[in-house]
């Protein structure tokens, strides 16, 4: 039987599982922005603890990634390194899922090409993996700051990683 470079050949299914793991750890990214606004708001009494910090979570994890970049430089102090960081992440995240493929299709059908867009996948994933283990980090100090007890912590999802 021919081998194939379709989309559902094996040779393609590793390119498409290094797409997966960048919008996951985008998505991480996403969920740690989340966690260190709501952390950052519970700690200047913005946000009372009880049922509206759920509510408010909510609404956190519903933004996208360009607004909770936006929403968090008015309340955290990041590095200039650390903002440079963010900007490209959420830039290449955009790129990633909505145009990668429209763009990239053609390379996807030899094995030079999907090798090169494995590369520059696997690249951004680590990138995004670093930011947002910073930032869980951050929202680590700042939840001990806190010192929320588990029935809050447990409320917003705060240990999870994505």
């Amino acid at each position: 039987m021919m081998q194939t470079n379709t989309p559902g050949s094996e040779q393609s299914r590793e390119l498409f599982a290094y797409f997966g793991l960048a919008v996951y750890y985008s998505q991480a990214l996403e969920q740690q922005l989340a966690n260190l606004l709501l952390l950052i708001k519970l700690s200047q009494g913005k946000v009372p603890l009880g049922e509206d910090v759920t509510e408010h979570y909510q609404r956190k994890l519903s933004n996208s990634l360009g607004q909770l970049v936006q929403e968090i430089k008015h309340y955290f102090p990041f590095t200039e390194e650390e903002t440079l960081q963010l900007k490209e992440v959420w830039k290449q995240r955009n790129y990633i899922v909505h145009d990668y493929f429209k763009e990239r299709i053609q390379e996807t059908f030899s094995p030079e090409g999907r090798a090169a867009m494995i590369h520059e996948l696997s690249t951004f994933r680590d990138q995004a993996q670093a930011l947002e283990q910073k930032l869980q980090r951050h929202a680590h100090e700042l939840y001990e700051k806190l010192e929320l007890d588990e029935r809050h912590s447990k409320d917003v999802n705060l240990h999870n990683e994505a």
